[in-house]
């Protein structure tokens, strides 16, 4: 459903795709009783970020910690509104079937990528893990080598869905776990190592132009309640 069809009675959500699966999960038991709908839309952070600036309708937002506090400070969330989802880390995927290459130090994760057939990440400019994965391979000192084999997309979750949907064998990607978890086909195989590691605290915050902040609170203390602590472990938050 586009945006001019949404219906009037709709929360605005605008996301970080690291919580897609959280959000999917929980969104019926949202949505019950009938008569509210969600319009989540979900994506690489800078281009959420864009959207929020760019006054997209939203009531609540999604990002990291970090941005959340920065949009606060400058009155596009409201102060106070803000709980955290948890940490997410990046990691390794493949295609389920595939084996699991070693990627637990820098030295097998570098001879896994220069095996790999095809490298599947989100955004290396937008996209909160894929800048990361860039610095990660240049730090490994393997960029120019993998070049031709990069397959960037706008964010993790479609990244690793054309991984899945292409079956090309030895292929391999790397987004945030929940991206991972989220996306039938692929298989979490370990997070980056511990030198190249990024744990990302993503926070839920009310838009100041919320046009239902009750019920934006409401979407939140759902999503970061007790008693679904559960369902974001198993979902990649820590």
């Amino acid at each position: 459903m586009s945006e001019l069809q949404q219906p009037a009675n709709s929360l605005h959500l605008l996301s970080g795709g690291a919580a897609q699966g959280l959000v999917t999960a929980l969104r019926a038991r949202f949505e019950t009783p009938p008569g509210l709908t969600l319009a989540a839309e979900f994506g690489a952070v800078g281009v959420m970020v864009e959207r929020l600036l760019a006054g997209r309708p939203c009531d609540v937002f999604i990002v990291t910690r970090a941005l959340v506090n920065q949009l606060t400070d400058l009155t596009h969330l409201r102060a106070g509104s803000s709980h955290d989802l948890g940490v997410v880390k990046t990691g390794i995927a493949v295609q389920h079937g595939q084996a699991s290459p070693r990627v637990d130090t820098p030295e097998a994760l570098k001879v896994a990528l220069m095996a790999a057939s095809a490298i599947y990440f989100p955004d290396p400019v937008k996209a909160t893990a894929g800048i990361h994965f860039m610095r990660v391979m240049q730090s490994l000192g393997i960029a120019h080598e993998v070049a031709s084999r990069l397959k960037p997309f706008p964010n993790g979750a479609t990244a690793m869905r054309e991984m899945a949907d292409a079956r090309l064998p030895g292929a391999i990607g790397c987004t945030q776990v929940t991206e991972i978890l989220f996306t039938p086909g692929v298989k979490l195989v370990s997070v980056l190592p511990t030198e190249f590691e990024l744990a990302t605290v993503y926070t839920a915050a009310i838009s100041t132009n919320a046009q239902r902040p009750d019920d934006a609170m409401r979407l939140i203390n759902l999503l970061v309640s007790a008693e679904h602590a559960a369902l974001r472990r198993t979902s990649g938050f820590e």
